[in-house]
């Protein structure tokens, strides 16, 4: 992949940039601004080189069409600040006013185009469609940047489509996020840990067949691990449970022990009467989860057990929360994960927080980001990595393009 310094000398040259900038907002207050400042690097970079840059992002899932909660004001603001140089909002993707904030652009100034997503060709399965909306971006700049990694798993107009359209180069950002990732998976150190959490086990089915002939140790936590233990005949009361994939976690299990790979799930649970911060609860054994209650953390003992088996890893990636870390009463998993990979990261293990709820967690939790060897920035694209699929938007700046 091409870098921007295979770009050229870049004074004076409009240059798109992907990025991402899906944060959470409260109204038009943004909650966690860490994707934003993920992204100063990159852009850092072009302002320095004096680059006129053009920023084109999405937030939230529009319909196709603007919608003010989905504005990227609030993120051209907050970058603005960061930044320390204005950043100019367009009103619309490509349109008159995109054309005209863009024609306006002084070397070293930053425009952002409004919500991509505004416009339906960027999403749409008919490729003509979103090569069409790639040449409308790609009449508005002189090369293109990819470093929006929350979405190079993505085959969209922005992400895909254009890179075959300009001169395209990796940013600094999908450049870090891929060798991290590589660094994990391809000739890890070992012993290798992978913690998965999260709700649902068939969001992860792809990264547990994968992980099971690479990784030394799973870990699993988080909703999902309900699903693990109603496989091994486990009641798990009203606790999140993915009853159509028993048999498959079934099968999860003999293979890891055939292949002597371990799984290790939570020996006991905090337990609730419904999913509220305030909710009556108390530690049960895993194996004693009483019916009518539901499983929102994991418990004590499991903390302990998850945090010695983290201790001694080489390499260790985490993805997905232990429990509802949202809720102070069942955060106490989540805190006891981090704070393992913290520990293990200072002991010379090489540490990867995979992203979306995983990386929201170590920020509210009050972590030092500085403790972690990776945060990734993009969830569903680090998980598609740990699976070994082969993503859309990095895959095509390997292809011929404009250059």
């Amino acid at each position: 992949m091409k870098t921007i310094d295979d770009l050229g000398d870049l004074r004076g040259k409009r240059v798109l940039v992907r990025s991402d900038f899906n944060v959470p907002l409260d109204g038009t207050t943004i909650t966690d601004d860490g994707r934003v400042r993920a992204a100063l690097p990159t852009l850092t970079k072009l302002v320095e080189a004096g680059a006129r840059v053009v920023v084109t992002a999405h937030l939230g899932r529009p319909k196709g069409a603007p919608e003010d909660k989905y504005s990227l004001a609030p993120v051209a603001a907050r970058l603005g600040e960061l930044l320390g140089v204005p950043v100019h909002l367009a009103k619309d993707t490509v349109g008159e006013s995109a054309k005209a904030t863009v024609a306006a652009l002084a070397d070293g100034e930053v425009a952002l185009l409004e919500n991509i997503r505004f416009d339906p060709r960027e999403t749409s399965k008919d490729e003509a469609e979103r090569a069409s909306l790639a040449q409308e971006l790609a009449a508005l700049a002189d090369a293109y940047v990819s470093d929006g990694f929350g979405v190079v798993h993505r085959k969209q107009a922005s992400v895909y489509d254009i890179a075959l359209a300009l001169p395209s180069a990796v940013g600094g950002l999908v450049l870090k996020e891929v060798e991290a990732l590589r660094k994990a998976t391809d000739d890890p150190e070992r012993p290798y840990v992978v913690v998965l959490g999260g709700s649902k086990v068939s969001d992860k089915l792809g990264v547990i067949a994968n992980l099971i002939t690479k990784a030394d140790r799973l870990l699993i936590g988080g909703g999902m691990a309900f699903t693990f233990l109603a496989a091994k005949g486990y009641s798990v009361g009203s606790s999140l449970l993915e009853q159509d994939q028993i048999e498959t976690v079934k099968g999860y299990l003999a293979q890891a022990e055939q292949a002597g790979v371990e799984i290790v799930l939570p020996t006991d649970v905090v337990v609730a009467d419904s999913f509220a911060a305030d909710s009556p609860h108390e530690v049960v054994a895993a194996d004693a989860i009483p019916d009518g209650r539901m499983g929102l953390d994991i418990g004590p003992d499991s903390s302990t057990l998850f945090r010695d088996k983290i201790l001694d890893a080489k390499t260790v990636v985490w993805n997905g929360p232990a429990g509802v870390f949202e809720f102070e009463a069942f955060s106490g998993g989540t805190r006891a994960v981090a704070q393992a990979l913290v520990d293990a990261g200072a002991a010379g293990a090489f540490t990867i927080v995979g992203g979306g709820d995983s990386a929201a967690a170590v920020r509210v939790l009050g972590f030092d980001e500085a403790g972690f060897g990776h945060i990734s920035t993009g969830g569903g694209a680090s998980l598609e990595f740990l699976e070994g699929k082969s993503l859309p938007g990095i895959a095509v700046l390997d292809q011929e393009n404009g250059s």
